[in-house]
C-alpha cells in the first residue's frame, strides 16, 4: 500500500514539473542604471488593461560606525502609457521596456 502512495506521489509531482517547465515564460525587459544611484529598470508583461509593473533597484547608503556600505533596494510600482509616474526618473522611459 505504502508502495503505491509513494508511486503515486511521484507520478503528481512529475506532471506539475511537466506544466512548470511547459508554461510559456513572462517577459521582462530589462535596462542598465541611467540615473546616478539606479542599478537597473526592469518591467513586468503588460496586463490586458495595458498596465505593467516597474521595479527599480537603487543603491542605498548604509552608515555602519567608522565605514559605510551601499545595499541594493528595489521600488516597486504600477505603469502605464496613459497614466504617467509622479516621479520622472522613474518613469524614464514612459514606455514598457521591451524583453
Amino acid at each position: 500500500m505504502r508502495h503505491c502512495i509513494v508511486a503515486a506521489l511521484a507520478v503528481v509531482l512529475m506532471a506539475a514539473a511537466g506544466l512548470f517547465t511547459a508554461a510559456p515564460h513572462a517577459r521582462a525587459g530589462c535596462l542598465p542604471g541611467g540615473a546616478p544611484g539606479v542599478i537597473n529598470k526592469c518591467d513586468g508583461p503588460v496586463q490586458a488593461d495595458g498596465t505593467w509593473q516597474r521595479c527599480v533597484a537603487v543603491a542605498e547608503y548604509v552608515p555602519r560606525g567608522f565605514g559605510s556600505y551601499l545595499v541594493p533596494e528595489r521600488h516597486c510600482d504600477v505603469m502605464s502609457a496613459g497614466r504617467p509616474h509622479p516621479n520622472p526618473e522613474f518613469a524614464n522611459p514612459p514606455t514598457h521596456i521591451p524583453g
